[in-house]
């Protein structure tokens, strides 16, 4: 890849992850390390890497550095014996919007990561296969899933004002 085409990936998918990681990590400062922390790396392998395949080879590594940040921020917390864990309540919500985000909050975590790159970002089965890592089937069995515990969630008797 060259410098060129650098840029242009740049320019062209910053926002996309910025997005994504924004989605998941909830911390505006945080996605906005992971998207320094994701062009850095293709920046470190550019040779490495063919301008075609830019796309699918950012939005992997800043998945992988997401997830590699949380697993040592929860080893870093464990250690710390810091956990504290906020209750919550359902008083008063009649937003549809945070019901939704509050429940794709509770998927796990690659459930989470399939539903945002399809739903919000508008990835093919095959691209958030390459992205995460996973076969076009599992990806398909990841959504389906996810999107199933959402509905069930959304239509909860509790979420009802």
């Amino acid at each position: 890849m060259t410098s060129n085409e650098y840029n242009t990936c740049v320019d062209d998918f910053s926002d996309g992850i910025y997005r994504f990681l924004l989605k998941n990590s909830h911390n505006d400062e945080l996605a906005r390390d992971l998207v320094q922390d994701t062009f850095m790396k293709l920046w470190l392998r550019r040779k490495d890497v063919q301008y075609k395949k830019g796309k699918s080879y950012l939005f992997s590594t800043a998945y992988h550095t997401m997830i590699d940040h949380f697993r040592k921020h929860e080893r870093i917390t464990k250690f710390d014996g810091n956990v504290h864990k906020a209750g919550i309540t359902y008083d008063n919500y009649s937003d549809l919007k945070e019901i939704l985000d509050e429940a794709v909050d509770k998927l796990p975590p690659v459930q989470k990561s399939v539903v945002l790159l399809r739903d919000y970002e508008g990835y093919s089965y095959e691209e958030i296969g390459e992205i995460i890592g996973l076969s076009e089937s599992q990806v398909k069995v990841y959504i389906y899933r996810a999107r199933l515990f959402l509905k069930k969630y959304i239509v909860s008797p509790d979420l009802v004002v």
